[in-house]
């Protein structure tokens, strides 16, 4: 892998990563088209520690509330009913399902599932989904001629059933083309809540999975040694300014705006890869990894 192309990549990784478009899906095409090695199951996943850490950042008050309550409660039974208390397990438990399947998928993962053809696929199916949860939203929140306005719920409503929820649309997002912020917000608009408060749990819910995976992919190319590291580290920092850049906009962007044009860009770019692959201009299958 090129300097440059680390540059690329890193921009991709971090404009897309928190956006409902799947990161992991545009690194895949931008390679695809621009002729490159596909850089792979663990670039995409130590780049993504680079966009985690813009979350650790600019979340860092929320969770340092959460991490210090959870700690409290441990020893502290009165602390049990402390929202960021809870909140610390509902962490934990969200993060369950893409920890299991993510073990248990790992083959796929890194193989059959990043064809573009499922990739596009998943786009198309996903962004449909996402279409169809932001209009219920937004019927709810602007409410109808012969019906009040609906109030949706916010993080104070979060219990164990939807954390489970919100983790198993997290767990999609191991498929390149589903995203995992547009599979978790939308499963939080299906099931009632705000978008922001949705958007929010959302990023603090990818936090352990991503992490767990980044450091699961740097011990496994530290032994394997498959990774070009100066790159791979340049792209990671690149993904951390881009991904905190885009944090900042969307946090603001998402309380009141619809999501209807990434659906249409995610249903567009899903219809283009199908045509082209089935053209004969681009090859379903990645090549052979960047190293």
């Amino acid at each position: 892998m090129s300097w440059f192309e680390s540059l690329v990549l890193g921009l991709v990784q971090g404009l897309t990563e928190f956006l409902p478009v799947s990161s992991s899906a545009h690194l895949r095409l931008t390679a695809a088209f621009s002729g490159w090695k596909d850089p792979g199951a663990a670039f995409t996943a130590i780049t993504q520690i680079g966009t985690e850490t813009a979350v650790l950042i600019y979340f860092r008050k929320d969770i340092g509330r959460i991490i210090t309550s959870w700690f409290r409660s441990l020893f502290d039974k009165t602390m049990r009913r402390n929202h960021d208390a809870q909140m610390g397990w509902l962490v934990i438990v969200g993060s369950i399902p893409i920890g299991l399947l993510g073990v248990t998928l790992k083959d796929q993962i890194e193989g059959p599932f990043r064809d573009l053809r499922v990739t596009a696929t998943m786009l198309v199916v996903v962004g449909v989904v996402i279409g169809i949860a932001d209009r219920l939203a937004a019927r709810d929140e602007t409410g109808g001629r012969h019906r009040a306005p609906k109030q949706r719920k916010t993080l104070e409503n979060l219990g164990i059933r939807d954390g489970l929820i919100f983790g198993l649309c997290q767990a999609c997002a191991l498929i390149p083309g589903v995203s995992r912020s547009g599979a978790t917000i939308s499963g939080g608009l299906f099931m009632g809540y705000r978008r922001e408060a949705a958007a929010r749990y959302s990023f603090l819910l990818a936090i352990p999975a991503v992490l767990a995976s980044g450091a699961f992919e740097v011990k496994d190319s530290l032994s394997e040694g498959h990774v070009a590291w100066g790159p791979t580290l340049f792209a990671t920092v690149i993904a951390f300014a881009s991904g905190y850049a885009v944090i900042a906009w969307f946090m603001k962007w998402i309380s009141n705006k619809s999501f209807m044009p990434f659906v249409w860009y995610r249903v567009a770019l899903g219809v283009v890869i199908i045509a082209l692959v089935s053209a004969g201009v681009l090859s379903p299958h990645a090549a052979e990894s960047a190293g």
